[in-house]
């Protein structure tokens, strides 16, 4: 039965509370085991648990920031100021929803946390009032827009981080930026100053968000890191972004095996790189598949080619009412137009990958996942 239509368990609780708890505990399983197994958490609204960081890539965020001092200004529910305290002596978190503030501050009890400063208030009104230089700040800013829904370019999010930069470098020399992972790179690049570096990282191999460290007067080459977080481990690629504007490409038909690099580095645009580090040759250029005749370890799916044929009907006709998983780089047709066209079914252990080869000519690819 429905908790709300349920006897109510405490005086002090209606049951809708309760079971918008319920709900939203249910989200923290995963994605925050450490709220999920706490006694005594108080959950916000589930729309805010969907919008915070998970545990994981909250953990790889404290990983780039040290000192004594940070300022996150888009507090939230308080995932990334929890671990920044466990890098950092002194962390404010501001947030100008004063329940999610309280909700924040809650929870940081339960933790224990001591050095977190809570304030239920505009962290950028902070900064204008403030004397004191941190060493760093943090701002995720809000992608919802009351006017134009949901957004993606900076100038568009809440707080305006390009409108702000001036003010946020005059408090401190080292800024880190979450964004989107839907922001285009090179106009995230365009829109703020002084990059030094861009971390991409994915979980499971879905890109969860881009991470934008900047620090006052850099003027070098930005360096681009992919981080793909596993269930066994991480897989860490990274570039230089001047270095990817000049590398060449080698092009070469399919060989032994196939390698399809993890989403993080498709996000990251290093389609050069990857192949130049790993000395593996492209099957076309805007196929991003790669190819070796003896196998390496690669951060992404490694395959051992089985058979290599054209896109031809006399070629297809064997998978009839057959499974195979199906992949289109750089095709012509889509995934569903030829399931449907050669009746091919989802699934199995087999994988047919429709690309275009270096001669241009469209083809298929039957391999077996290493």
């Amino acid at each position: 039965m429905s908790v709300l239509l349920q006897k109510p368990l405490f005086p002090e609780v209606t049951q809708k509370e309760l079971a918008e708890q319920l709900e939203a505990k249910g989200k923290c399983q995963t994605k925050l085991p450490s709220w999920f197994a706490a006694s005594g958490i108080y959950y916000p609204n589930k729309l805010h648990i969907e919008q915070t960081s998970s545990e994981r890539t909250a953990a790889y965020k404290a990983k780039l920031v040290e000192g004594k001092t940070l300022v996150d200004i888009t507090g939230g529910l308080g995932v990334d100021t929890h671990f920044f305290a466990q890098k950092i002596g002194t962390v404010f978190h501001f947030e100008i929803n004063k329940e999610l503030s309280k909700i924040a501050a809650h929870n940081g009890k339960v933790f224990k946390t001591k050095n977190i400063f809570f304030k239920a208030e505009n962290g950028l009104d902070f900064l204008r009032k403030s004397d004191a230089l941190f060493d760093w700040i943090f701002v995720d800013p809000s992608r919802r827009s009351d006017t134009k829904g949901k957004v993606f370019l900076l100038k568009d999010c809440l707080p305006n981080v390009p409108k702000n930069l001036e003010l946020l470098f005059k408090k401190s020399h080292h800024i880190l930026i979450k964004t989107s992972p839907l922001l285009d790179i090179s106009q995230g690049i365009s829109e703020l100053d002084f990059v030094k570096e861009i971390h991409v990282v994915a979980v499971k191999n879905e890109v969860k968000e881009l991470l934008w460290v900047l620090e006052k007067g850099f003027s070098g080459a930005i360096k681009i890191k992919t981080c793909n977080l596993k269930n066994d481990g991480e897989d860490i690629f990274e570039f230089y972004q001047n270095n990817e504007l000049v590398a060449q490409s080698h092009f070469g038909m399919p060989q032994t095996y196939l390698y399809v690099p993890n989403a993080a580095i498709m996000k990251s645009g290093g389609f050069k790189s990857i192949g130049q580090h790993y000395q593996l040759q492209k099957l076309q250029e805007h196929s991003h598949l790669y190819t070796s005749e003896h196998p390496i370890a690669f951060p992404g799916r490694r395959f051992k080619i089985l058979e290599v044929h054209g896109f031809h009907k006399k070629h297809l006709k064997k998978w009839h009412s057959q499974q195979a998983n199906i992949s289109t780089r750089n095709f012509s047709e889509t995934v569903a137009h030829i399931r449907k066209k050669f009746s091919i079914k989802d699934g199995g252990s087999h994988y047919l990958f429709f690309t275009t080869d270096v001669n241009n000519k469209a083809a298929v690819i039957h391999c077996k996942k290493e």
